[in-house]
């Protein structure tokens, strides 16, 4: 089964940057929004139009790494100028080898979250980032 997307993970980029390795991506997903249309006289079907094509935010998870802290840098910069960039995402096998990539367009970061530390249990510290963005390709 060569080539499929099992036990992934995920390079990404924004502007060239190296945001690095991630070990859960979701929302690479689009869905255009449908108009209906109720033609007079026509009683058989309501016309389903093609509205505004909607990308979902791209929503980044790993355990806390070397990279974590460039991240956490890299995310509190942009309060001084959060301007859209270029981005790219792509998903490696277990053998590290190119499944798939997808590039994005204007993407401007949405969120980041750092770990949550307790003493209660013995669990992985993990990050989150979110990416809004105009598309992929």
């Amino acid at each position: 089964m060569a080539g499929l997307a099992i036990a992934s993970l995920f390079y990404v980029t924004v502007d060239a940057m190296d945001i690095g390795m991630w070990t859960e991506c979701s929302g690479l997903s689009a869905k255009y929004e449908i108009e209906e249309y109720e033609e007079g006289g026509q009683n058989l079907f309501v016309h389903k139009l093609p509205g505004r094509l909607k990308y979902d935010n791209i929503k980044l998870k790993r355990p806390v790494d070397a990279d974590s802290a460039k991240v956490a840098r890299w995310f509190g910069s942009l309060r001084r100028s959060a301007s859209r960039s270029t981005g790219s995402i792509t998903a490696y096998d277990e053998n590290v080898e190119i499944i798939a990539q997808w590039q994005l367009v204007d993407v401007i970061p949405v969120s980041w979250s750092g770990p949550s530390f307790s003493v209660d249990g013995a669990k992985v510290g993990t990050e989150e980032l979110e990416l809004a963005h105009h598309g992929f390709m």
